[in-house]
């Protein structure tokens, strides 16, 4: 999986929104499949039009844990967007990740202005879910 530097670099060299749809589709066709166990409600992000699951892993000091994330779709361009979101967020601690909002980065390489409402609704909705988690962890 690409890494958020990498991933912002290419954005970075790619002029056209058509050639950064492809590689938004191509992040997500590099995405490992979700197990069909892991595909549950519970793990079924709310406030997207398309169906997304994002599981959560931690390790390690259960005060401030790392958190890793595995994430699903069944459209093509928001399981690129989970990838995105996956390099965000996944490998760091729960307080790092409470405090931090990928929207400044999505912003950065130019990713929110080109979605439609209700794919940055469902990108939102993904990142709300994910900090709100990592809130809660670095608390406990």
């Amino acid at each position: 999986m690409a890494s958020l530097d990498q991933i912002i670099d290419d954005f970075t060299f790619l002029d056209d929104w058509e050639d950064r749809y492809r590689y938004v589709i191509e992040l997500g066709k590099a995405l490992p499949e979700l197990a069909e166990e892991k595909r549950t409600s519970e793990n079924k992000v709310m406030g997207c039009a398309s169906q997304v699951w994002l599981v959560t892993h931690t390790t390690g000091d259960p005060e401030n844990p790392i958190m890793s994330f595995e994430g699903d779709s069944d459209a093509h361009i928001v399981r690129g967007l989970v990838a995105i979101v996956l390099a965000t967020y996944s490998g760091k601690p729960a307080s790092e990740i409470a405090a931090l909002d990928a929207f400044d980065i999505f912003s950065k390489i130019g990713l929110v202005e080109n979605l439609s409402s209700q794919r940055s609704n469902g990108l939102r909705s993904m990142v709300k879910r994910i900090r709100e988690e990592a809130k809660v962890r670095a608390a406990a």
